[in-house]
């Protein structure tokens, strides 16, 4: 089958995680009977992924709220430790709101009446270094507006803190120099509080916010009378017995039907931050209890809600019209004539043209590396590859991409022959090795397939008319520092002058 994973069981219930990939620190919110989640995406372009649900278990990709990763010039790059850190999502006045923190920039907001836009351009609202987590509240009971950030130690030296703000109705002007609300050095056993998330909610202001590091903390929640405090606060979800590691940070939300939900990451390596969904409730005190009396549970009931279609975000893509899903992101802004985009009319699949960089021995440095999550984990993908090239040196593959490398694809040999290769670095290289002999490529196509499993371990191989046949050692992906390992096609070729050819990729697929 062509959906590597569903969590939608179809007797009414679903299993854990929801989203069974990396859509790190999501936030949700609900507008009638939509909800709609966004979620970190660092350097990558497009950037803040939306996507929509009914019943917060089918869920579809339906775009991105931010074209360019801002300042521009400063992500002409990849730079996987910066940039969109933990947005959160709201609807006010009619419109649709995210914050995010960029920890060497500030604090961001862009809104839009629709959510497929268009949203504005970013704005600043707090410029500074270590500003991360941002999330605002709109008060109705008193039509004050508030912000509550975290502190990135990386950049500030600060961590373990909460600060608190009143901000203009607008979101465009923070109106005092802002407070601490929680210290979490002053709490025993609490360390690394982040991600917060501001609720208004039976007379209580609310914080909920995650402490204990990402792979293996917990989910607190914090509550006062007043907003500048003092806060009291509770364990409300924790690993417990289970094996679901550092269940934490993520966003409350209350359903059409009056359900209460809780939306939170699982840290798991190479496959990233993936989500899970959690009942919630509250308890005679006051306090929301969140999965099984305070441990996640695996499976459950759905929310009540009209019955929805089994949905997943898309991973295949034919490429029509020469056009990419937009499951798609680019690993920094995207390079001008990395690829060309055909009209309706025209042959599918996606051509890239075999950028020149004096780069092209290291994907890690490339800009212009088209990737996507990888959607289970245990899954099959393959494409198919023609280059069109017969400039040596110009190359182009299918790779798994983090903090090590591995590709296999096509390269034009000296004579400008096509010839399959297999190469990959590690960690710590500077420089990618080959992992098998090259072999010939008649014609310049292949299919090229990665088999991944449990372990996020890849074996290689290709077809170049003689069927499949096996390439290299097994690839155990890694991670990258914040983000999972990555799918990616790319083209490329070495410094010069002049066009190096192009790659044509049609009828990428991904089974499980």
């Amino acid at each position: 089958m062509n959906r590597p994973w569903t969590a939608d069981l179809g007797d009414g219930t679903y299993r854990n995680p929801v989203l069974n990939a990396d859509w790190s620190d999501p936030d949700v919110v609900r507008v009638g009977a939509d909800h709609y989640l966004t979620a970190s995406s660092f350097g990558r372009a497009p950037g803040l992924p939306l996507l929509h649900s009914r019943d917060l278990v089918n869920w579809t990709l339906v775009g991105h709220a931010l074209d360019r990763v801002e300042p521009a010039a400063d992500f002409a790059r990849p730079r996987h430790d910066a940039g969109v850190w933990a947005p959160s999502l709201r609807h006010h006045a009619g419109r649709f709101w995210i914050f995010w923190g960029d920890p060497d920039h500030g604090i961001q907001q862009i809104n839009a009446e629709h959510i497929d836009g268009p949203w504005s351009a970013p704005h600043l609202l707090k410029p500074g270094r270590g500003y991360i987590d941002a999330c605002p509240l709109w008060d109705e009971e008193t039509g004050e507006a508030y912000l509550v950030h975290a502190w990135a130690k990386s950049r500030s030296g600060i961590k373990n803190r909460l600060t608190g703000h009143r901000m203009s109705a607008d979101g465009r002007v923070l109106l005092d120099e802002g407070r601490t609300l929680i210290d979490a050095d002053r709490i025993p056993g609490w360390f690394t509080l982040e991600g917060p998330k501001l609720h208004r909610h039976g007379g209580y202001f609310w914080i909920f916010a995650p402490a204990g590091g990402v792979a293996t903390g917990w989910q607190g929640a914090f509550r006062s009378r007043d907003f500048s405090g003092p806060y009291e606060e509770r364990v409300v979800l924790s690993q417990g017995r289970t094996d679901v590691n550092g269940p934490h940070q993520g966003g409350w939300v209350r359903t059409a039907a009056g359900e209460d939900w809780f939306l939170h990451f699982q840290a798991r390596g190479a496959y990233g931050r993936v989500v899970h969904l959690q009942p919630m409730h509250w308890d005679a005190e006051g306090w929301p209890v969140i999965g099984d009396a305070g441990e996640p549970v695996a499976t459950h009931r759905k929310p009540a809600a009209p019955e929805q279609p089994v949905a997943a975000p898309a991973v295949d893509d034919d490429f029509p019209g020469g056009a990419h899903g937009k499951q798609w992101q680019w690993t920094a802004n995207p390079c001008p004539d990395a690829w060309t985009e055909q009209d309706d009319h025209a042959a599918d699949g996606l051509r890239l043209s075999c950028l020149r960089t004096p780069d092209a021995h290291d994907l890690r440095l490339l800009p212009n590396v088209l990737v996507q999550r990888m959607p289970a984990e245990e899954f099959t993908v393959e494409v198919d590859l023609e280059l069109h090239s017969d400039e040596p040196g110009a190359k182009a593959g299918l790779a798994v991409l983090g903090d090590a490398f591995c590709w296999i694809g096509l390269e034009a040999a000296a004579d400008g022959t096509p010839r399959l290769v297999h190469r990959y670095a590690e960690g710590a290289a500077e420089s990618e090795r080959d992992a098998a002999g090259a072999r010939a490529s008649p014609g310049g196509r292949a299919r090229l397939r990665i088999e991944v499993t449990a372990g996020a371990r890849c074996r290689f191989s290709a077809d170049t008319g003689d069927g499949f046949r096996p390439s290299g050692q097994v690839f155990a992906a890694t991670p990258w520092r914040w983000v999972a390992a990555l799918l990616g096609l790319f083209a490329t070729a070495p410094a010069g002058t002049g066009p190096a050819g192009t790659a044509l990729f049609t009828t990428f697929r991904a089974t499980h």
